[in-house]
């Protein structure tokens, strides 16, 4: 069983929520842009239903929600250090299924690839609820039913936008008490996406053969890929980061420790003690990023890390698709000869 709002009372329910809740969602900034006249769809704050795009893709993912772009770790002053204090205040986040596997992917990094989880994030984390938004038709550049993103089971509330009216489905009954009696009962259960313009072939995760390592598709974007990084900047799943003290001009001995946000593509990023550069070449970083997406990833944790939302070919300036170097990395595969396993 679900639930039927008008405009206006789903309105209202939003007026109540943000009592308890900060309510982020893809909001519209006009005339922001990559190209001239052209609007930018990005997560922040948002005031009342009018402002959420439900109908659109958004430019960036809610990836900043969960993982700031920038966030202090410890503040140091002389030989003592402090945490910063954390807003208590919990956070409900409007986003689509892709999304929502997307930021379980982060939570995998984050609090299972290792012994320790990372506090940081956890802390964080535990505040978020998702209100997911029902997607049955995707975009031009989707390809989650191939990466099995389409679907999930993990929200805290379902809504359906429709002309004067919103459907919802609550799994989480904290919500139920923001309700007013009056509502009417309907049956709703939420649809998703079953088939994307764009198909991807994934590679069948078994070893893959030491000739796709220097295979010759990889020079192909050693001119044609900028390293700008937007790929990773848009990417719901891209966890990487690098650390920075930041001293104080009035006291040397004072200051931050700042996490912010890296990406295989940039210049630095493989940089080491004695001038030594991993990846130098943006084929070989392109390499990298495709491999860690749908390959050792999913030999780790048994599924693909790319969710196929489609954000790094929509922000791409090169109009480099990678849904397409999947596809040609799976063909790669399949012709080639090479017969040296790695482990």
């Amino acid at each position: 069983m679900g639930w039927k709002f008008t405009e206006a009372a789903f309105k209202d329910l939003i007026v109540k929520l943000k009592a308890d809740y900060t309510i982020l969602g893809p909001k519209r900034f006009v005339g922001q842009g990559r190209f001239s006249d052209t609007d930018l769809i990005r997560y922040d704050e948002i005031e009342s239903l009018d402002e959420i795009v439900w109908n659109e893709k958004s430019t960036f993912s809610p990836k900043e929600v969960v993982f700031p772009i920038t966030q202090t770790l410890f503040y140091f002053i002389e030989e003592k250090f402090l945490e910063p204090k954390l807003d208590e205040n919990k956070i409900l986040i409007f986003l689509r299924p892709c999304d929502i596997n997307g930021i379980r992917r982060l939570d995998t990094i984050h609090l299972r690839n290792g012994p320790q989880s990372d506090s940081y994030y956890a802390q964080l984390r535990e505040r978020v609820r998702f209100v997911m938004m029902e997607c049955m038709e995707g975009f031009d550049t989707c390809f989650c039913v191939s990466m099995k993103s389409n679907i999930t089971s993990d929200y805290d509330m379902a809504v359906r936008f429709g002309d004067d009216e919103v459907l919802a489905e609550v799994k989480n009954d904290d919500f139920t008490r923001y309700f007013s009696l009056d509502l009417p009962r309907v049956e709703f259960t939420p649809g998703f996406v079953q088939e994307n313009t764009i198909k991807v072939t994934v590679p069948d995760g078994g070893e893959i053969s030491a000739g796709i390592y220097n295979h010759d598709m990889w020079n192909e974007y050693k001119s044609r890929c900028i390293a700008c990084g937007r790929c990773n900047t848009t990417c719901i799943t891209c966890s990487c980061h690098t650390t920075t003290d930041i001293f104080y001009d009035d006291n040397m001995r004072a200051g931050e420790r700042r996490r912010t946000w890296a990406c295989c593509h940039v210049d630095g990023f493989t940089d080491m003690a004695g001038g030594i550069s991993f990846r130098k070449d943006n084929g070989s970083r392109m390499r990298f990023k495709v491999l860690h997406k749908i390959y050792d990833y999913n030999k780790r944790f048994g599924e693909h890390m790319c969710v196929g939302c489609g954000r790094c070919d929509d922000n791409c300036p090169e109009y480099i698709s990678y849904s397409s170097c999947i596809n040609r990395l799976s063909q790669v595969i399949q012709e080639t000869d090479a017969c040296v396993k790695i482990p």
